[in-house]
């Protein structure tokens, strides 16, 4: 029997080793921790860290074919460790849920999301389906998601991520579990989805006085949610304590890097450019220069893409989706203009549009000169040289059978720019400019890093001497002091080559660091664009607002404050045959600053 103060967890010397090559290998070593009754603890750290594993391990979720763990992990002073598998069946979703972090993996799409959900209520609870009905739209409704009655039939793909997020909240929550494992809950989120949901996780927190065991490498998340951080690094835990000392005082240098990563809203302030993290080793001034050039380096006027919607047995052709609707703005030689917005707002089809990786509908694109869309295919292939694109996995960029050297000098070869000699001395330069050594160019993809990896895609991207990159969100899927160093290279790339930049990201911490200019998406449409101090400190959409709004600011003073930002999904972009668009009318507010009426 727990006595009254017993933790709801506790977890003393945990060590998890997976056997790899005829070897144990410790991923996760001597920890310990406590967390209370309506407490939330952070476990913060990098890729490789352990965090994961740590969850993993106090859910009994490691293959132990291929996995060792030892210690001992107390929920309400009964050792997980030592339960029978039928008893730790028991355990899992009765008395510890779990929140991952991509929702889509974690939900059945062969089931409606209510006969999930129901299933655990009927299979724990032993009650009736009725009664289960009626248990999960009153969990849909507390995770507020609308017209919960009507939606209990929906399957996964008919939401949105955020709302497949707020489902698997839901279901963790069905049983009113005494701890909640959140691992990396917002990670793939949109930056207003995130903050809905962490604040859905605090009311209910409050709600239920439900433990939280909350993991991510976001320190900015960290200072919203935690009242205590525990730091690991490689295994090790490097230092715990309440999360204001963390942020106050840190004591571990890898802490210290973890909170200097973490951009400080308003610190921009005054500076017109864009400016590199505080890394160590990198200096704070701005690294690209102001803007000069007269003539834009791309100019794109009303462009539209659709796609178009079929259905029926004759795959009839029903609608289409507007997914770029009559967009037009500039980019000069040697400046960053982002493209921000949320995940089906039309950013990523627009730089694909300007490649022509997908066909536009309408418009003009001229870029150096030339007429984008009227241009014939060897035209265009020899075009796409000085218009490259990075984009935001790039393992998924690289071949896997193809060595770095093959990577990198293929491009250079077919359009003929030299012979393999040359390839291969400008691929060992450019992989040492990326801040790579020119001996790792015998290596395989699956040998590097994520950011290592993100260093060699802009290293090929730069051999073949582009005057503009698209970057994809390149740098969403990155850890945050990795994501830094991407930025702090792109910036350093900039000023000495004068590359143009189109950063395409919902990443408003990063945009603003990066950015000259930032054009805001809604819809398919842009709706306000101006130079990037008149967009942060003085936003006039609505739209924009909420954004900037829903940024995590790294203050632990703001722990209990909740953003309440209004629930909803975004509008359907598909639109009947025959639909009209209305046209559009922008008012400028200051100098190049526009913003839709």
């Amino acid at each position: 029997m727990s006595s009254a103060t017993e933790p709801t967890l506790r977890i003393e010397n945990l060590t998890v080793a997976f056997r790899t090559d005829d070897q144990w290998r410790e991923v996760v070593k001597n920890l310990s921790l406590t967390l209370n009754a309506g407490e939330t603890l952070a476990i913060v750290g990098e890729s490789g860290s352990g965090k994961s594993v740590t969850s993993m391990a106090i859910m009994r979720l490691l293959n132990m074919r291929h996995a060792r763990i030892s210690g001992s992990v107390l929920l309400n002073g009964v050792d997980l460790l030592k339960l029978s598998e039928s008893a730790m069946r028991d355990i899992r979703g009765n008395a510890v849920a779990m929140i991952f972090q991509e929702p889509m993996t974690s939900l059945n799409p062969s089931f409606t999301i209510g006969h999930q959900i129901a299933e655990a209520l009927i299979n724990h609870r032993r009650i009736s389906k009725r009664a289960a009905r009626e248990e999960t739209i009153r969990l849909l409704d507390k995770v507020r998601i609308p017209d919960a009655a009507k939606r209990f039939d929906d399957y996964p793909h008919h939401f949105s991520g955020g709302m497949r997020q707020r489902v698997m909240i839901a279901m963790a929550l069905a049983l009113r579990p005494k701890l909640l494992i959140a691992d990396e809950p917002t990670t793939a989120l949109d930056v207003t989805i995130q903050g809905q949901i962490l604040d859905l996780i605090k009311t209910l927190q409050e709600e239920e006085g439900t433990a939280v065991l909350f993991i991510t490498h976001d320190m900015g998340v960290v200072a919203e949610v935690a009242d205590r951080t525990l730091v690991m690094y490689q295994g090790d835990v490097v230092e715990t304590g309440t999360t204001a000392a963390i942020f106050s005082t840190p004591a571990a240098d890898y802490t210290r890097t973890l909170i200097a990563t973490v951009p400080q809203p308003g610190a921009m302030r005054g500076i017109s450019g864009p400016q590199k993290f505080a890394l160590p080793g990198a200096e704070l001034e701005a690294t690209a220069p102001s803007v000069t050039a007269q003539q834009p380096l791309l100019s794109v006027k009303n462009l539209s893409t659709r796609f178009s919607v079929h259905e029926g047995l004759f795959s009839r052709k029903t609608g289409a989706v507007h997914a770029v609707e009559n967009i037009s703005f500039d980019l000069m030689p040697g400046e960053t203009l982002s493209l921000v917005g949320e995940s089906g707002c039309g950013k990523s089809t627009t730089g694909r549009s300007l490649t022509r990786l997908v066909k536009a509908s309408a418009g003009q694109i001229n870029f150096d000169g030339h007429d984008v869309l009227q241009l014939s295919n060897p035209e265009l292939r020899q075009l796409r040289s000085a218009m490259q694109m990075i984009f935001q996995d790039p393992f998924a960029s690289l071949n896997p059978r193809m060595s770095v050297m093959e990577a990198l000098t293929e491009p250079f070869l077919q359009h003929r720019l030299g012979d393999k000699a040359a390839a291969a001395h400008k691929a060992g330069t450019l992989l040492e400019r990326v801040g790579l050594s020119a001996g790792m160019l015998k290596r395989y993809p699956h040998e590097f890093s994520g950011g290592q990896r993100q260093r060699i895609c802009i290293a090929r991207a730069l051999m073949l001497d582009p005057k503009m990159i698209i970057a994809d969100e390149s740098v969403s899927a990155l850890d945050v002091t990795v994501k830094a160093q991407i930025i702090n290279l792109l910036l350093d790339l900039q000023r000495s080559l004068g590359l143009s930049y189109l950063f395409i990201s919902h990443d408003m911490a990063v945009v603003e660091r990066i950015s000259h200019r930032v054009a805001v998406m809604l819809l398919g449409e842009i709706v306000e664009i101006g130079p990037r101090v008149a967009i942060f400190e003085n936003p006039q959409h609505e739209y924009t607002r909420k954004l900037l709004s829903s940024v995590p600011v790294p203050d632990p003073a703001r722990r209990h404050l909740k953003r309440n930002v209004e629930i909803r999904e975004l509008t359907s972009p598909v639109r009947a045959l025959g639909f009209v668009p209305e046209t559009r009318h922008y008012r400028e507010v200051s100098a190049g600053h526009w913003v839709m009426q």
